[in-house]
């Protein structure tokens, strides 16, 4: 090597400044709500497409949550239903801590509904009918004071009108905020149904994920026909708490609608998509010509 070589120029690659670089490109913004991920399976669904198949997972199934308006939309003729009780609220009886701040960001996200269930009347597939439908949104479904005296008003119109009853259950249980009144609400509502049923009326009762607590124990639980979609969670404790009570590790599927299906809990796990034929039938079933309708 010549000693000229060592001082040759060589050629470097260099990185451009920041005020050199690209400009990057613009990023596109997003519109919210609209792709949502299965939790299932992790599908990813155009939120469009889902709500077409009725908001049911094309990849593996699953059933996502719905709310009481979406329920009714799907379920009845024309989405229409004549509601009863609207008025009513819940209030704070026991002055419990931040129960009253609770309620009012509740009614703030969901202005088109006053609690955790919607009732009122109208028809499947031509068949009148009073139904109950519970929204687990609207503070986990909770069964508070108004929750229960809302079904059970219906469940009286039902007595009164001479009409079936459909109940579409979803709840994480009895609302502690109300305590003793709270619980109370199992028995009122499940008085209700004793009178009814024993005076013949139909209730078609359809569990929903989730199903659990004091709703499980009480009316959900006392249908002529006990219904359940694919999959959903139906029980009264958790799993946990039962788990460290007994000390035994219970099964994968524990407390779903299959599980409860092979133990003789449910009459029949329905998909979505036939639920609603499913119902016609049963209300068929039922049907006195003369146009009064009632249980076996």
């Amino acid at each position: 090597m010549q000693i000229k070589d060592l001082f040759s120029k060589k050629k470097y690659a260099t990185i451009p400044s920041a005020s050199q670089a690209a400009p990057e490109r613009p990023k596109r913004d997003i519109p919210e709500g609209l792709m949502n991920k299965c939790s299932k399976c992790g599908t990813i669904h155009y939120s469009k497409e889902l709500d077409k198949n009725l908001k049911v997972c094309s990849s593996c199934g699953h059933h996502y949550r719905l709310n009481a308006w979406e329920r009714i939309g799907m379920t009845l003729d024309d989405g229409r239903l004549y509601e009863y009780d609207a008025d009513l609220a819940s209030v704070d009886p026991l002055n419990f801590p931040d129960y009253a701040k609770k309620l009012k960001q509740q009614l703030d996200k969901h202005p088109n509904m006053n609690e955790a269930v919607v009732t009122g009347d109208g028809e499947i597939s031509g068949f009148p009918v009073v139904v109950c439908v519970m929204s687990f949104d609207f503070f986990s479904g909770s069964m508070g004071s108004v929750v229960g005296e809302k079904i059970t008003r219906a469940i009286e119109a039902a007595h009164a009108k001479k009409l079936p009853l459909v109940i579409f259950s979803t709840s994480g249980g009895a609302r502690m905020q109300e305590s003793i009144l709270s619980l109370m609400q199992m028995a009122k509502t499940s008085a209700a149904l004793a009178k009814f049923q024993g005076d013949g009326g139909l209730f078609i009762s359809v569990m929903t994920d989730p199903t659990m607590g004091g709703v499980s124990a009480s009316f959900a639980s006392l249908g002529d026909y006990n219904l359940a979609e694919p999959g959903a969670l139906v029980g009264f404790a958790g799993r946990i708490v039962i788990e460290q009570t007994i000390r035994q590790k219970l099964p994968d599927n524990f407390q779903t609608a299959e599980f409860n299906m092979q133990h003789g809990q449910l009459d029949m796990i329905v998909h979505r998509k036939d639920l609603r034929q499913t119902l016609a039938k049963l209300l068929d079933m039922h049907t006195v010509r003369e146009g009064l309708s009632h249980g076996g």
